[in-house]
């Protein structure tokens, strides 16, 4: 069973240095209220594996007014490395690793990264693909190697695992069941099985049994924490 604790507490699991995996899809799905905890930490030196970098949120006149998502964290200069599969709807992710260099970016396909986090949950020793073969996806560190099978060439990309995931559900009952509302299950899917410490946040906390078995999409068995951060 997995342990319900507060947005704040859930924070101070994270240290400085830790690899952390957040789900969702240019901040659909992220774990906001999480997200923004971490945000006011001090946490830094983080290497942050997630699909994108978010984007920052502008006014009706074109001003930065805030950041949504993962991009709260970039902003604040928490992140050191970068995993992630586009990049192009935050422009501080280009400023800091191509203009300040004080941001690694490492860019993975989005099936190839999907399926090397799917491996790092199952145990398997890699992934083999044939994205990204003739392209400098080939001399990536997360390349293991290219090998010709039956006459075709395919990449072995290494399987990724994180230190924590970060994961947020539309429902979560008393025993860390999930349930995702539409897309929102994204990358926690994946995530929620490849790190040794997975938090969950709530949009809502039901009793057991109130999500229909056949609607969980997390079980409850990968969850260790659950935050509850409401609504948006």
């Amino acid at each position: 069973m997995p342990k319900f604790i507060s947005v704040e507490e859930a924070v101070k699991l994270i240290p400085d240095g830790a690899t952390v995996m957040f789900g969702g899809f240019m901040g659909c799905g992220n774990a906001h209220r999480f997200i923004d905890a971490l945000s006011k930490s001090g946490v830094k030196d983080l290497t942050m594996i997630s699909n994108d970098g978010a984007c920052p949120i502008k006014n009706a006149e074109g001003e930065v007014v805030d950041y949504y998502g993962v991009a709260k964290l970039i902003h604040n200069k928490q992140v050191k490395k970068l995993i992630a599969t586009h990049v192009g709807l935050n422009p501080e992710v280009a400023t800091q690793s191509m203009i300040d260099g004080t941001l690694e970016v490492q860019l993975i396909p989005q099936g190839s990264l999907a399926e090397m986090i799917r491996a790092g949950g199952a145990g398997l020793g890699g992934v083999l693909t044939p994205t990204g073969v003739g392209t400098i996806i080939e001399d990536s560190p997360y390349c293991l190697e290219k090998k010709n099978i039956n006459g075709r060439d395919y990449l072995l990309m290494a399987p990724v695992h994180a230190d924590f995931a970060v994961i947020c559900g539309a429902k979560i009952d008393k025993a860390g069941n999930v349930w995702y509302k539409g897309n929102t299950s994204n990358f926690n899917l994946v995530m929620a099985t490849a790190a040794d410490t997975v938090i969950a946040e709530a949009e809502e906390v039901v009793e057991i049994g109130e999500i229909p078995p056949e609607d969980v999409r997390t079980y409850g068995v990968f969850v260790d924490y659950v935050v509850e951060g409401g609504k948006l």
